[in-house]
């Protein structure tokens, strides 16, 4: 007999049998009490509603001032009060110094990123755990154009009193599921 015969007929076998396993393994495993009960859970958590994060100003340091530049740092604490992780995406903030006659400026940033289009090449977001903090920093550096001597001085003397104003935006645990969560906040320091 044909040996090709025999490769054909086992081919077929294990494909048969492949076939039989795949439709029969999912219903199966499927109506085990466990798995019910962990379908339920995964209901449970994907209807449940978010808590919104709370954020703190950490801290704002002027790490340097030279004649042409001053170099600042900024520090939020973002705490997550969910039995969940959150994913935070990206941080907007704006900084004020009000410590002149008329409230100025100074700088905005963004710590993250959002996610644009299908495909994200590299990923700027930060994962923060169930009941957990983090701590985010960006540094600034301003130019001194000479049109502002009154606060370059209160920088020079680490005398400026700052306002910061922001929104952080957050989903939980998957950047495809649920809604996007946004939480405005302002300090003054």
């Amino acid at each position: 007999m044909n040996p090709k015969i025999f490769v054909f007929v086992a081919v077929i076998a294990l494909a048969a049998a492949l076939g039989m396993i795949l439709l029969s393994g999912s219903s199966s495993i499927g109506n085990t009490p466990e798995n019910i009960d962990n379908k339920v859970t995964q209901e449970t958590v994907s209807t449940q509603q978010v808590r919104p994060l709370s954020v703190e100003l950490n801290d704002i340091s002027i790490l340097e001032v030279t004649e042409r530049a001053t170099t600042i740092e900024i520090a939020f604490k973002i705490n997550n009060p969910n039995p969940d992780s959150v994913i935070v995406q990206v941080m907007d903030y704006q900084l004020f110094e009000t410590g002149f006659s008329n409230e100025k400026q100074i700088s905005g940033g963004q710590i993250g990123s959002r996610p644009e289009g299908m495909v994200e090449f590299g990923s700027n977001y930060y994962v923060l755990l169930s009941e957990n903090s983090i701590l985010l920093k960006d540094k600034i550096v301003l130019k001194n154009t000479g049109n502002t001597p009154e606060l370059w001085s209160d920088l020079e003397s680490n005398t400026a009193k700052w306002r910061v104003t922001g929104t952080v935006f957050y989903n939980l645990s998957s950047m495809t599921s649920g809604q996007e969560n946004t939480l405005h906040f302002e300090f003054e320091k």
